[in-house]
């Protein structure tokens, strides 16, 4: 399973995000991947590039979200293959906290391509703004995903974990979210079908000429931090630091509120 072969990386960054390795007794055990039956076509890409036995099945159920929900399921039982996967960093039982990018040479926008289908979503928003986002538990795929996602877009992104459900929700819009799309996205690449849909669907959106374009965000400063302090003003410091008076005050009482720590010197 060579990394570096796009095809195999995504295959990686899909199972290590929506497949399971379980132990059996003995050396039993089993990696499989269920989906929506409608992707049934990944899971026969998976099947093609895997040298060793492994068989695809179907089941009708009831879930939370739908009735007689019908998916596919993907397994493979062979010793040799769930020890490659497991070395490569797909763990043994629960995983979505501990997950990783490879520790070896890998394609990364393939990679990153896989994690995003199994564990992602793009297309458009309510107010028909393209997007492209991921919800992931682990902080290491999280923080990966902002660090290549800056590199291509120049946008960065924050990782912190919502207070609802303790996951990461990273978005990226309008014309972020289109670069990053075309980027994973591109021709011949393999992907799942809707979502390769989606990619080349929110690339015809074009920003009307009366919508502005927000600046950068910019980070306050530890010294930052300190000057608003000992100014003390939201209006005196907004004349110093060449911010806005409502941005100085929000920092001002974000720092009095404890929700900023600031170290006096």
């Amino acid at each position: 399973m060579d990394l570096q072969d796009p095809r195999y990386a995504y295959m990686f960054g899909f199972l290590q995000a929506d497949g399971h390795l379980a132990r059996g007794s003995g050396q039993k055990g089993k990696l499989t991947a269920e989906i929506n039956a409608r992707d049934i076509h990944i899971l026969r890409e998976f099947q093609h590039l895997t040298p060793y036995y492994s068989s695809i099945t179907e089941r009708v159920r009831d879930t939370n979200f739908a009735e007689a929900h019908r998916s596919a399921t993907w397994s493979v039982c062979s010793l040799e293959a769930r020890t490659i996967v497991n070395e490569l960093g797909i763990p043994y039982g629960k995983k979505s906290l501990d997950i990783r990018p490879p520790r070896t040479d890998f394609s990364r926008r393939d990679y990153l391509r896989g994690i995003i289908d199994a564990d992602g979503s793009l297309g458009w928003t309510a107010q028909g703004f393209p997007f492209l986002a991921l919800t992931s538990a682990s902080t290491a795929i999280a923080a990966y995903l902002c660090h290549y996602g800056k590199k291509v877009t120049g946008t960065g992104r924050t990782t912190s974990r919502n207070t609802r459900d303790g996951v990461y929700n990273i978005c990226y819009y309008k014309e972020t979210a289109q670069q990053l799309a075309s980027h994973f996205y591109y021709d011949g690449c393999l992907a799942l079908a809707h979502k390769q849909a989606n990619a080349e669907s929110i690339q015809t959106w074009v920003r009307p000429a009366d919508m502005r374009i927000a600046p950068p965000r910019r980070r306050w400063t530890e010294k930052e931090d300190r000057e608003l302090l000992r100014l003390d003003d939201a209006a005196t410091a907004a004349l110093a630091l060449d911010r806005t008076e409502q941005s100085c005050a929000m920092r001002l009482w974000r720092i009095r509120s404890g929700q900023v720590t600031v170290t006096r010197r």
